[in-house]
């Protein structure tokens, strides 16, 4: 059964819309409208309202079209998300209009009638709100909708559904001839409240915002009971021919693939992957109609912008899994799909359309496991396979009561390379330094840690912080997913001296993000006492975790980093003691000496993958750091006969550059052996201490 059968609820709350102005209200409803993935995909669909302004050159009243700018999404914009266009001058455009060949030109010209010089680029679908004459114009793309438009049946199904209440227009790529087209249906069906696009989406429209808010919402709703009374108890896609695997499984195995994938389609461009085994997508997978549908591609325009036109099934059997044969089987695969994108290029493409782009798949499909979605950012891939689980809805709702239809290849190919649209790509910003990559960061939570993911991140890493103390590890969590992104960060709870967490540790990590590129072992803890008191206990401790810990996860990483064929970056953070002795703290140097030595052997043993190993060494960082919040610091003043409050200056005042070190300062350090500014730098060491000439490397 589908689509989802449960109604849209009517969240217009009176009291939050009192005292807004028109634009105000246009926000709160494009907001309602966006938050509810049923209703439309990330920055899919537009709204619009038709505002009286005063006209800031001559004083006087003019009518000005607000409408969500190019690249929004309704559903977290904000008001400068908006558009603005005088009115009169964008119907004035009518005139200069010579045909569908001229539909570039006429978005060139859009800018000229922009009201107060509002800097948000109009979109292409700007003409279908303007030229309409109503106040109040919705464009969703709902699930439900798109499953009649994307029917054999479409025309005939909106009839039958909604009788002359909403209308019916045939397929007709966006832009200012299906403005017009809106416009002579709206004159000349004057009781229509809006219309169905084929293969596209909704269209509605009424004379205050919320009346149109509520007309939206009721015409989903008569589409989602209609496909509930007509697929009752009939099962998604006609039932399975397959199982799905256990929870755990799917993971295990999507832990698996992740890698495998990541690392042959990501050798031009790093991508990040998302996992998604909801029971929609355990539907389609399973399903005899997998193949075949599949195989049709998407139908809304925004579908296949973020998916690609078709995505590509991977040969499983859920009944008797050969996990080691799918991933031998991975390169033909992708080299039969790589072979049919360009088919498809080749066969569509016009004299003046751009270059060919990355023929690898977005999407994966695995029968009894789910979805696997990678992009060049893990939002961007989750985002797609959102807009998959759309497709999948869509799909599973047409099947049902009619015979799906994805859009012709021809007119599929000249949406995605649309001059518009790559134009749009032309103008998105350099990427960051280390954009596509992942970082695994142990000790996260503590001071180093924290500042070393905010600096990785703030060059477009992705970030999987790794602690022991989990409330710390959950706090630093949330603080960087309101800093950077929710998408950009997660965090695992880790005793690096756990073998199966570690294992744990970097599964998780593929599973969330793919793979991961950049290691950043940095766990740590100090103890001080002369030789003699020095227990048994201590020993091991320090051992456990600043030796066996650092090689627990860096073999971890080594086997990943090799799965992947990316190479990798591991940097160690040890200690300026781990190259100058201290007295009375032998377990804790002895361990960091041994930091640096594992260092420089896995340097030997990384270096013919691209693997590449180097240490950074601090010294005194006491800002922020858990080490120096206890009994460390205590024992470090005793050690030189100071005062606790003293320990911070004496260190300054030792140091060859009278420097005090801080977190920040280790962090760049990482920063650089992490990227590429040090691709040719592997088995070396970095001091970070302000200078001390007790640990000047020999």
């Amino acid at each position: 059964m589908a689509p989802k059968t449960k109604l849209l609820d009517n969240l217009w709350d009176d009291s939050a819309a009192a005292g807004l102005d028109e634009p105000g209200l246009l926000l709160y409803r494009s907001n309602l409208l966006g938050a509810d993935k049923r209703i439309t995909n990330y920055g899919g669909g537009n709204t619009s309202a038709k505002v009286m302004e005063t006209d800031p050159l001559t004083g006087e009243k003019v009518e000005v079209l607000w409408v969500k700018g190019s690249g929004g999404d309704v559903g977290t914009m904000k008001r400068d998300g908006f558009a603005t266009l005088y009115l009169d001058k964008l119907t004035a455009l009518k005139s200069l209009y010579r045909g569908i060949e001229d539909e570039d030109r006429m978005v060139g010209l859009l800018p000229h009638a922009t009201f107060n010089l509002n800097p948000r680029a109009a979109s292409i679908d700007t003409p279908l709100h303007g030229f309409l004459p109503y106040r109040h114009v919705d464009h969703m793309h709902p699930d439900a909708i798109i499953a009649i438009a994307a029917s054999k049946d479409s025309r005939v199904l909106t009839r039958e559904i909604f009788g002359d209440e909403i209308g019916w227009l045939p397929w007709r790529r966006p832009g200012f001839q299906l403005g017009l087209d809106l416009e002579a249906f709206a004159r000349a069906n004057p009781r229509a409240k809006g219309v169905v696009l084929e293969s596209h989406g909704l269209f509605t429209w009424a004379d205050t915002a919320k009346d149109v808010y509520e007309l939206t919402l009721s015409v989903i709703n008569k589409a989602i009971a209609w496909f509930a009374e007509r697929t009752a108890d009939r099962p998604a896609f006609g039932g399975a021919v397959t199982t799905s695997l256990p929870p755990a499984e799917r993971r295990a195995i999507a832990a698996r693939l992740m890698p495998e994938i990541r690392g042959r389609i990501g050798k031009v461009e790093r991508k990040l992957g998302h996992f998604d085994d909801q029971q929609a997508v355990l539907d389609f997978v399973n399903s005899a109609a997998l193949k075949p549908l599949a195989a049709l591609g998407t139908s809304c325009p925004d579908h296949f912008l973020r998916t690609k036109i078709r995505p590509l099934v991977l040969d499983f059997d859920p009944r008797a899994p050969d996990l080691d044969a799918v991933v031998a089987g991975l390169d033909e695969a992708l080299d039969a799909y790589r072979v049919d994108y360009t088919r498809y290029y080749e066969g569509c493409r016009r004299p003046d359309s751009p270059k060919m782009r990355d023929p690898n798949p977005v999407i994966f499909l695995v029968p009894g496991v789910g979805m696997l979605s990678f992009a060049r950012d893990k939002a961007t891939a989750r985002i797609a396979g959102e807009f998959y689980v759309n497709a999948i809805n869509v799909m599973c709702g047409a099947s049902a009561v009619s015979e799906y239809r994805g859009l012709p290849e021809q007119e599929a190919f000249d949406i995605e390379y649309w001059l518009l649209e790559e134009a749009k790509l032309q103008r998105m910003p350099k990427p960051r330094s280390l954009a596509g990559r992942v970082a695994f960061i142990t000790g996260g939570a503590g001071g180093i840690g924290r500042a070393t993911a905010a600096r990785l991140a703030s060059e477009g890493a992705s970030i999987v912080l790794a602690d022991i103390d989990a409330a710390a590890l959950n706090a630093t969590v949330e603080e960087f997913a309101g800093r950077f992104s929710r998408d950009a960060v997660r965090g695992v709870t880790l005793d690096v001296t756990r073998e199966d967490e570690v294992i744990a540790a970097f599964r998780s990590a593929c599973i969330e993000f793919g793979g991961v590129d950049i290691l950043v072992s940095n766990a740590g803890i100090a103890s001080s006492a002369p030789v003699e008191e020095t227990d048994l206990a201590m020993w091991n401790r320090n051992i456990d975790i600043l030796a066996t810990g650092y090689f627990l996860v860096s073999r971890e990483a080594f086997r990943l980093f090799r799965r992947q064929g990316l190479g990798g970056t591991v940097v160690f953070v040890s200690s300026k003691n781990g190259l100058a002795s201290s007295p009375n703290a032998a377990a804790y140097c002895t361990a960091k000496a041994a930091e640096i030595h594992l260092a420089r052997c896995l340097a030997l043993e990384g270096a013919e993958a691209g693997i590449r190993v180097n240490t950074v060494n601090p010294d005194a960082v006491l800002r922020g750091s858990k080490i120096w919040s206890g009994e460390w610091r205590e024992q470090r003043a005793a050690s030189s006969n100071l005062a606790v409050d003293e320990l911070e200056e004496h260190y300054r005042k030792r140091s060859l550059l009278k420097l005090n070190v801080f977190p920040e300062d280790i962090a760049e350090a990482i920063y650089f052996l992490a990227s590429d500014a040090s691709a040719k730098s592997t088995g070396n060491i970095i001091n970070v201490d302000a200078g001390n000439a007790t640990s000047f490397t020999r």
